[in-house]
């Protein structure tokens, strides 16, 4: 069977097949099925009412059921199920008296969402205490000789129950998603390798006189791709990476670190290009050039497909060919065009870089397992819950605090205007909405606000669909699991698929629970709530908002002191090519935190877009900034591959020096206070000779890179850093300047 790139299928048709076999998909199945089967047996043993209350306790737990490393899969799941069942009990037994109930409601919601402080595993945490109490409330009317007591031990008994056969499905899965969160890493790669492409020949930049405006708007694109790659990264890491014992997962573990490598060099091409992209003559090769790394672009998918489909190696197909005809297309640059030959040869780089990770899908070589070892003791994100961001939460101007007061006021107002409108049989979906629509940010607010609507409308008629065609109990059984998985699956991916899933779901087992109820005024009942629900928690996020221009600042110093660790690290000299030694160790990880907080930068800039002009940070040193830190980032992973692959060709000697002054000068420039903190600054490296002070004001009068000697070529680089740094510098100056307007 071809790969899936390969395969004479639709461009879209293959998107569908790629997140169909997809890790959350997956994870929302087993969510899914998990939910059918404890509300199932709970239903023969028990009966209907504990069967409906068991599934609630499964609903609630499940939020933080992401596909995750074995370890710490149980402790990540234990405070939802812990949590749950007492404020479950508390809301049952108030459920009568709504001031009371309030009283309950509104301090639950702010110490549930101080959860926030712990990131992305303490978010999933705060919305499922708010389910239990929410979904509580959702409960049908006890039946004689029912007991509040009696519901939470149930709600208990689904917590429980599903917190054992989470724990014990991401074990089974674990091979499974080691596969595909690399595949997933791998799209998201090839994604990036086709961004980086286009900028090379830019489509839009066909006019002489607009190249620049033309890759201005893709290097946008590029950072945004750049972000997600991150994200993907990190949580592909906690997987793959973990406890790598047999041959299959240090062979998947040593393809995701073949990928960071592979990063490093895509970042490097960006050198050059403004110069190369002023002469015609170099736009044959830059054409080579993009048609190589589609090529090998393809490759990487191919490497991804066979992993979704459960193999490790991919069936050989024609791209490694093409890929290597148009390598050699591209390497006919004229030799003194010594810029040209310097990008083929990273774009060579890249080309052997997929020729590794292919030869270890196929068995044709073996991992190194030092490094392999090494990356997991390293790279993986500890599973422990600490205090410690809960102690650091209580200043006025931490997000989290201010989160957790917001929501707590809109969860307030929802209660109120629910016991005050006519209708009361769903007021929790007013409370629901609110939970899952407010976020952290402005932004994220406004995507969840459009989202929670559109996925309600559909969502109601597709039940009503379902509904009007009188479909067997049986079916609708099928279509609510079904429904389930899918909420489960795409609530961090994309919301409005899980609101279409979630409404659907709420009213089919409305209908399943009570079968006299009315479709119709269900539908225009919760289209109401929800309207309702999203206008209040649009309007408190402007409620002690915590706009992107206040934490601009600690972004930035994040980022400088990321940029000036990693200079330390990449230009030292005394360090062996062998990548298993702690200094290169210390380099990786301090590559990894430049890329981190470079992600985080760019994508407040991208939320304070949609915040009001007047509060926005200022955008164009903003941008500047981050631009010069890929252009540093760049300058300095090609001195780093000069030091790894071709240290036989660097004078050792001569460069110590220029070295060690080079990242003193890296270091004092970024971690100056000001941007007049100059005079501390050692003296600059000298170019070599004929060099020009900055690679876009023209030629470079350098020796052939693939003949001669690389100390002028290191040289070059170390000087153009500097040159880098002292922009980055001032931009971030600007940035954070009291003047600086939005």
């Amino acid at each position: 069977m071809k790969p899936l790139a390969d395969a004479l299928l639709p461009a879209r048709l293959r998107t569908v097949l790629r997140v169909a076999l997809s890790h959350y998909v997956t994870m929302g199945l087993s969510a899914a099925i998990g939910l059918l089967l404890i509300s199932t047996l709970v239903h023969l043993a028990l009966g209907a009412f504990a069967a409906s209350a068991a599934s609630v306790g499964v609903i609630v737990v499940i939020p933080p059921d992401q596909a995750a490393p074995q370890r710490g899969k149980f402790w990540q799941l234990l405070p939802a199920a812990l949590i749950g069942p007492p404020l479950f009990l508390a809301v049952q037994v108030l459920h009568a008296d709504p001031w009371r109930l309030s009283l309950l409601l509104v301090p639950a919601a702010f110490v549930a969402f101080l959860g926030a402080a712990w990131g992305k595993r303490g978010l999933p945490i705060a919305v499922s205490i708010m389910f239990a109490m929410i979904f509580s409330l959702a409960l049908p009317t006890l039946e004689p000789g029912e007991t509040p007591m009696a519901a939470t031990l149930y709600f208990a008994l689904g917590s429980f129950s599903y917190l054992v056969w989470a724990t014990l499905a991401n074990s089974a899965l674990n091979t499974r998603y080691r596969s595909l969160m690399l595949a997933d890493t791998l799209l998201a790669m090839a994604a990036l390798m086709r961004t980086q492409a286009r900028q090379f020949v830019p489509e839009a930049a066909a006019p002489a006189d607009t190249p620049g405006a033309a890759r201005g708007l893709a290097a946008g694109q590029l950072l945004h791709v750049h972000a997600a790659l991150a994200d993907q990264l990190q949580a592909a890491r906690d997987i793959v990476l973990e406890a790598p014992r047999t041959p299959r997962r240090q062979r998947l573990s040593a393809m995701l670190i073949g990928v960071l490598d592979l990063r490093d060099h895509l970042v490097a091409c960006e050198l050059d290009l403004d110069t190369l992209q002023a002469q015609p003559a170099q736009m044959p090769v830059l054409r080579a050039l993009r048609d190589q790394l589609e090529a090998q672009a393809g490759q990487i998918e191919a490497l991804a497909d066979a992993l979704l489909l459960g193999r490790l190696a991919p069936v050989p197909g024609p791209a490694a060919s093409r890929s290597t005809a148009t390598l050699d297309a591209a390497a006919t640059p004229e030799p003194g065009d010594t810029l040209a030959r310097s990008l083929v040869a990273r774009v060579g780089h890249i080309h052997d870089e997929v020729g590794r990770m292919t030869a270890l899908a196929m068995g044709r070589t073996d991992p190194d397992l030092a490094v392999v070892r090494d990356a997991w003791q390293m790279f993986t994100s500890p599973t422990a819950w600490s205090w410690r961001p809960f102690v650091a939460l209580w200043r006025w101007d931490a997000p989290p605090l201010r989160h957790a007061v917001r929501a707590a006021l809109a969860i307030a107002a929802g209660q109120a205007v629910g016991v005050a409108l006519p209708w009361g049989t769903h007021d929790y979906w007013i409370l629901l909405t609110i939970v899952v629509v407010l976020r952290g940010s402005l932004a994220q607010t406004l995507e969840r606000r459009n989202s929670r609507v559109a996925g309600t409308l559909m969502g109601c008629l597709i039940a009503a669909g379902l509904l009007a065609l009188r479909t067997p109990p049986e079916v609708l059984l099928l279509a609510v699991t079904l429904a389930q998985a899918i909420a489960h699956a795409f609530a961090a991916r994309r919301y409005l698929v899980t609101a279409v899933a979630a409404t659907v779901l709420a009213l089919l087992q409305a209908q399943l629970l009570n079968a006299g109820v009315s479709v119709g005024f269900e539908a225009i009942e919760r289209i109401g709530d929800t309207l309702i629900g999203v206008a209040l928690a649009w309007a408190f996020s402007y409620v002690l908002p915590s706009w992107e221009r206040t934490q601009v600042p600690a972004l930035v110093a994040r980022t400088l002191a990321a940029q000036a660790r990693h200079a330390e690290m990449a230009l030292k000299l005394g360090q062996a090519p062998a990548v298993d030694e702690a200094a290169e160790l210390g380099w990786r990880l301090a590559r990894r935190e430049v890329y981190d907080s470079l992600s985080a930068l760019a994508q407040a800039v991208q939320r304070s877009l949609s915040e009001p002009r007047a509060v926005r940070p200022p955008l164009p040193p903003l941008e500047r900034l981050l631009a010069h830190s890929w252009q540093l980032l760049a300058q300095l992973t090609a001195v780093k591959s000069m030091l790894l692959l071709r240290r036989a060709r660097l004078d050792t000697a001569a460069i110590r020096v220029p070295l060690e002054q080079a990242a003193a000068a890296l270091s004092a420039t970024l971690l100056a206070k000001t941007t007049t903190d100059t005079q501390a600054r050692p003296t600059e490296t000298p170019l070599p000779p004929g060099a020009d002070e900055d690679a876009s004001s023209g030629p470079v009068a350098l020796p052939d890179p693939m003949q001669s000697d690389l100390n002028p070529w290191l040289l070059h680089r170390l000087h153009l850093a500097r040159g880098i740094a002292g922009r980055l510098r001032d931009d971030a100056g600007k940035v954070l300047s009291p003047a600086a307007g939005p």
